[in-house]
C-alpha cells in the first residue's frame, strides 16, 4: 500500500480513537440533564420541581394550579413531585428560603 493511501487511513483511525472517549463522556452526562432539569418540568403525566443546589438549602416555590388557587411550597434539594401535569401549570422560585 502506498503512503498516499495509508496516511489518511492512519489519521482517520487516530482521530476516531481520540474522539470516541470525548464523545462517550459528553453523551453520558446529557441524559441526566434532560431527564432532571433544574426548576419546573413535566413528564407525560406528572409535574416536578427540581431544586438544584450545592449547599443543601430549602427554598419556597410558587406552584401555579389550573382552575384552583396557586400556593407556595417549601422544597428541599432534588426533585419534588407537584402533582398531575394536567393540573399543574408551572412553578418558580420565589427568592426566599425556608
Amino acid at each position: 500500500m502506498s503512503l498516499r493511501r495509508s496516511l489518511p487511513a492512519l489519521v482517520g483511525a487516530v482521530a476516531l480513537t481520540l474522539g470516541l472517549p470525548v464523545a462517550a463522556s459528553a453523551t453520558a452526562h446529557a441524559p441526566t440533564a434532560v431527564v432532571n432539569p433544574c426548576g419546573f418540568y413535566e413528564t407525560g403525566s406528572d409535574a416536578f420541581y427540581n431544586h438544584c443546589t450545592g449547599d443543601g438549602s430549602n427554598v419556597v416555590i410558587k406552584v401555579e394550579v389550573r382552575m384552583a388557587p396557586d400556593y407556595e411550597r417549601c422544597v428541599g434539594p432534588g426533585r419534588s413531585w407537584l402533582g398531575s401535569a394536567s393540573k399543574i401549570q408551572g412553578a418558580h422560585y420565589t427568592g426566599r428560603t425556608c
